[in-house]
């Protein structure tokens, strides 16, 4: 009789916590297969991404995105099959967003309009799959930021300013061990070889570069998130002063070897200097 009372009670509970569904075979299948309908409907932006990264070696970076993003997702696996599916109202406002700055982008700025298509992308996997997976996965879906080139006019007002601060820094250095170097805006002389510090050559490519790979190590291993921020808060700044040092040898060797040799030099010293760079990095991971 006792027992019989307590599934009476039972039943007449209230289903306050109905089961949450997680994602299954179904469901990836559907998140995928909007997400392809997704880039296809905004296939130009997307194209010209393509485009953009084969062609300017500046913007390369936006190849090596993808990777960034799904290793990140790869490395939360788990975190992603356990995810709820609650599809609500999270993922359609950043779908809508997405289409207005891809729309106003199409007539305006090149730049908002590849955007758009990225947050359209990102939109509809929220749609589909919840917000529960936005929060889960946020590290790669943040990571989505790497796909947007940015154009000349957009990396002028960074790269210009960098430009001054790399010829100022290596003229002090170069005062400092004793080289004769000249400087007149961003053109560096020595012994009558001029050396401009463009895009190509002021911290620009290799900060970009090194903050992504920072980010991905960062959101890899695990840490606090105060090591995090400040692991990520380094990368642009030991960039630069790599670049720095970089860019000191790089003008003795133009003074007083050829050309070529010169450039190939600051070629290869770009390579060395960003491994130096995220070692220096790593190792003040590890002290923090």
């Amino acid at each position: 009789m006792t027992i019989d009372v307590l599934e009476n009670q039972t039943d007449q509970l209230p289903n306050v916590h109905p089961a949450i569904r997680t994602l299954g075979v179904r469901d990836i299948v559907i998140i995928l297969s909007l997400s392809i309908l997704a880039i296809l409907v905004s296939r130009d932006a997307w194209s010209d991404i393509l485009r953009l990264g084969l062609v300017d070696e500046e913007l390369s970076y936006v190849l090596l995105a993808p990777c960034v993003i799904g290793w990140l997702a790869w490395v939360r696996r788990e975190e992603f099959l356990h995810c709820h599916i609650d599809r609500g109202w999270m993922g359609l406002p950043i779908l809508l967003f997405g289409w207005f700055v891809y729309w106003y982008g199409f007539h305006a700025d090149p730049v908002l309009w590849r955007a758009g298509a990225v947050v359209i992308l990102v939109g509809t996997i929220v749609t589909t799959a919840g917000g529960d997976i936005l929060r889960k996965l946020a590290p790669a879906f943040f990571a989505c930021i790497f796909l947007i080139p940015v154009l000349p006019n957009g990396r002028y007002r960074i790269a210009a300013p960098l430009q001054m601060a790399t010829a100022q820094a290596t003229q002090v250095v170069a005062d400092v061990i004793g080289m004769s170097v000249q400087r007149s805006g961003s053109l560096l002389s020595i012994n009558g070889v001029d050396v401009t510090v463009a895009e190509a050559c002021n911290g620009m490519r290799m900060v970009l570069t090194l903050f992504m790979v920072c980010y991905t190590v960062a959101f890899t291993i695990p840490l606090r998130n105060s090591v995090r921020f400040l692991f990520l808060l380094a990368s642009p700044v030991v960039a630069i002063i790599f670049n720095v040092v970089r860019l000191v040898p790089t003008m003795w060797m133009f003074g007083h070897r050829s050309i070529d040799t010169a450039e190939t030099f600051h070629t290869v010293s770009g390579w060395v200097m960003s491994i130096l760079a995220f070692l220096l990095l790593m190792g003040f991971c590890r002290l923090l």
